[in-house]
């Protein structure tokens, strides 16, 4: 949590500019495009990557679909997992997140700038109306994140839990591509206890596509996206630690 508080602190002096401007953008769609609005995210986050002295590497780009909508179905480490996808990110994306935690000052303001969706944890009629609207903004071209492993324990040391099987129904429901993507260190920034530079990860795998998941069971697809994400950790820690010698 150091980081936070000292990205915040860094930050101070552009909070009485900066929050008011993203908030106006948000409310006004009608006078900002996705793609502006969406290019404000990002500027925010190099902002906070330049003064936290955090860099994000990515890999893997080539594999996202570019005729169609994805779901995106990262590990969850904690608060600058989204940032981080959206930072190496070149194409307007969205994602879901609980409800409870989307309305703190800022985060509310990156939630209402990309399109995000507020789920109710424990609203299944609620979380229904959420799979519906998710399903038909992928289909119409949008990309979209959802944390399958649901929430994120601090300072994981890129741990995975078990993914939630009811997080792909969106997938079967939209027929759209699933993307993997393995985040990697990604804890180490407002998660853990930091000092100095961090370096995370981002790595964008081979895409699922419907034909190739579609006769699976959605327990059996949590499991086969969770593989995939395991096993490039695996392979980039024995590249990162080999590199430390």
């Amino acid at each position: 949590m150091f980081k936070l508080f000292y990205v915040i602190f860094m930050n101070l002096f552009r909070a009485p500019y900066m929050i008011p401007k993203m908030r106006f953008w948000a409310d006004h769609p009608e006078y900002y495009s996705e793609e502006k609005r969406y290019s404000l995210v990002r500027h925010v986050i190099e902002l906070m990557n330049k003064t936290g002295r955090i860099h994000t590497i990515s890999s893997g780009e080539n594999n996202l679909p570019e005729d169609s909508g994805y779901i995106m179905y990262p590990n969850h480490q904690g608060k600058y997992d989204v940032l981080g996808i959206i930072n190496t990110h070149d194409k307007p994306c969205s994602f879901v997140m609980d409800k409870k935690k989307s309305y703190t000052v800022l985060v509310r303001e990156f939630v209402d700038l990309v399109g995000g969706r507020r789920l109710e944890i424990n609203n299944p009629r609620q979380g229904m109306k959420i799979i519906s609207q998710v399903a038909e903004s992928v289909k119409e071209g949008q990309a979209v994140i959802i944390f399958p492993e649901g929430g994120y324990k601090n300072n994981n040391r890129n741990i995975l839990t078990d993914f939630k099987p009811g997080s792909f129904k969106i997938a079967l429901k939209s027929k759209v591509p699933i993307v993997p993507v393995a985040l990697i260190d990604s804890y180490k920034v407002f998660n853990a206890i930091s000092f100095g530079k961090i370096k995370t990860y981002v790595h964008y795998l081979e895409p699922i596509y419907y034909d190739e998941y579609k006769g699976m069971k959605t327990r059996e697809i949590a499991l086969e996206v969770k593989r995939r994400i395991e096993q490039k950790i695996a392979e980039e820690m024995k590249k990162i630690n080999s590199e430390k010698l």
